[in-house]
């Protein structure tokens, strides 16, 4: 199991958004959260990705129970096990692809030259092998993504958080980033947790959840 969430509240003032989620990932697993704007499905992502905290509950990655490290060890556990993408790229725009890519090796404190290799390789296998010294203002969307995608697998995560991923990107680039995901999922075991609008992506998943009333519910 590559992530377990039992029990998981969070509130912002007298607001409760999670009212006891409990969630269950397998390595290689694709699941997908679906539900209105609003429902708490970015909170409930940031909560399991490590980015905020919950109230009440228990979180934990391989293993490891989040709530007992310390804030400097929740960073280089989140640098280590945990990747992520979001609808907008975040890529930095004074950096080339490749760069942007080696970012959290660096972080990580891996060798240079591992990390640039690493990160070329990533870019060969994502068809980006002809982008690697372009900054992202001279990158579609779709290239855009698949830079971030490289980026989110640079460390070799037990997981990726993906929040909204094709939001900002056309149909065609849409659909090349869900073969993308199940083409990581099959070749390398990549577990994906998925909070999304998009009907295609969420059926390609092996599970689809739905928010509703602060819980996970099957869809």
């Amino acid at each position: 199991m590559v992530l377990k969430a039992n029990n998981i509240h969070k509130s912002y003032g007298s607001l409760e958004i999670l009212k006891g989620v409990n969630l269950e990932v397998q390595a290689g697993e694709i699941v997908s959260i679906v539900g209105k704007s609003g429902a708490g499905k970015s909170t409930l992502l940031h909560i399991l990705g490590t980015l905020d905290a919950s109230d009440k509950g228990d979180l934990l990655i391989r293993d490891t129970r989040i709530t007992t490290l310390s804030a400097r060890k929740l960073a280089a556990f989140r640098n280590r096990h945990i990747g992520f993408v979001f609808q907008f790229h975040h890529l930095l725009p004074e950096f080339t692809a490749l760069e942007n890519v080696c970012i959290p090796g660096y972080i990580g404190q891996k060798p240079d030259e591992e990390v640039k290799k690493r990160a070329a390789e990533l870019l060969d296998y994502l068809g980006l092998s002809d982008r690697v010294t372009h900054k992202p203002t001279e990158l579609s969307g779709g290239e855009q993504q698949r830079v971030a995608v490289a980026r989110s697998l640079i460390n070799q995560p037990d997981i990726i958080f993906a929040d909204e991923p094709t939001g900002n990107l056309d149909s065609m680039a849409s659909q090349d980033l869900h073969r993308l995901i199940r083409q990581l999922r099959d070749d390398y075991g990549q577990a994906f947790v998925i909070v999304t609008h998009n009907k295609e992506l969420a059926d390609l998943s092996d599970r689809c959840m739905e928010m509703k009333d602060g819980l996970l519910i099957s869809s």
